[in-house]
């Protein structure tokens, strides 16, 4: 969900530049700095902002800049004129000497400067209007360019995963002997033991199919393919594909679990790589 865009707007007698970045949120949260004479279009702005960027946190800027010979600025000539009466009253009471540069000293002083914000001009807003809707269309754009290439990236890393997968059937047949060895090597230091060879059995038999992880593979590579199917479905998939990639993780935390083998366990490992990668970036994703 991070993008940028930038757009500069000419009017008569100043330049308008509009700033909107946006970077990851569960929500929509939008921060402005906009100037006060656009201020009364604040809840247009951020209504057509949540429909067009549903998610993020958002950045909008809106800087002015006067280049006419006309300005908003006003010197308050009356606060002006009743600093200097205070101050040379003061000087004379206490015996000071008067500022030697009167005009820095009175314009310092709080209130002597004052903006006016007059009416905003219809002209000028349908400018700035459309240069905000400029600067969101190319903060989309750079959404969508970032959009393509975690596609890619999730595609690597789900087919990596994939392949994983596959590598496990060839260790299965090894892993169930081994642990029938192992019980049987077991009961064989207990052979003084008298048991029921029958009850060893079902016994056995329910533990070899504790361990059995056929299930955690079918259901791993049908969310693995739900994670592709959903991601190529377009736009509004990002909570799902998390939703998905958890499930995806559920299974790979069962199959190490459950795997009792060295390079069963190597694998669980490397898929948990890939996996912490997807994780990361799909929140990226709106």
């Amino acid at each position: 969900m991070t993008g940028f865009g930038k757009v500069t707007a000419e009017l008569p007698s100043k330049k308008v530049t509009v700033e909107i970045k946006s970077l990851n949120s569960k929500q929509f949260d939008l921060n402005t700095r906009i100037s006060a004479v656009y201020r009364e279009k604040e809840m247009e702005i951020r209504n057509e902002l949540l429909q067009t960027l549903e998610r993020g946190k958002i950045e909008l800027s809106i800087h002015i800049e006067d280049i006419g010979k006309d300005t908003a600025a006003r010197i308050n000539f009356p606060v002006v004129e009743s600093y200097y009466e205070q101050i040379r009253a003061l000087s004379e009471s206490l015996h000071l000497a008067e500022p030697s540069d009167w005009f820095q000293t009175l314009l310092r002083m709080p209130d002597a400067v004052k903006n006016e914000v007059g009416e905003l001009d219809v002209s000028e807003w349908e400018t700035v209007h459309g240069a905000i809707g400029e600067a969101t269309r190319r903060l989309v754009a750079f959404r969508e360019q970032e959009g393509a290439m975690l596609q890619k990236l999730f595609e690597g890393k789900i087919a990596a995963i994939a392949a994983l997968l596959a590598q496990i059937d060839r260790y299965e047949g090894e892993r169930i002997e081994k642990i029938k060895s192992r019980i049987l090597d077991n009961l064989n230091h207990i052979s003084e033991v008298d048991y029921d060879r029958n009850r060893l059995e079902q016994e056995l038999i329910y533990y070899i199919e504790k361990l059995d992880i056929n299930e955690e593979k079918t259901r791993l590579g049908n969310h693995l393919e739900y994670f592709v199917d959903t991601m190529n479905r377009g736009h509004g998939q990002g909570k799902k594909l998390g939703f998905i990639a958890q499930e995806i993780g559920r299974e790979i935390n069962t199959l190490g679990s459950k795997s009792y083998h060295v390079e069963m366990q190597k694998i669980v490992v490397q898929m948990k790589d890939e996996l912490e990668q997807i994780k990361e970036q799909v929140l990226n994703v709106l």
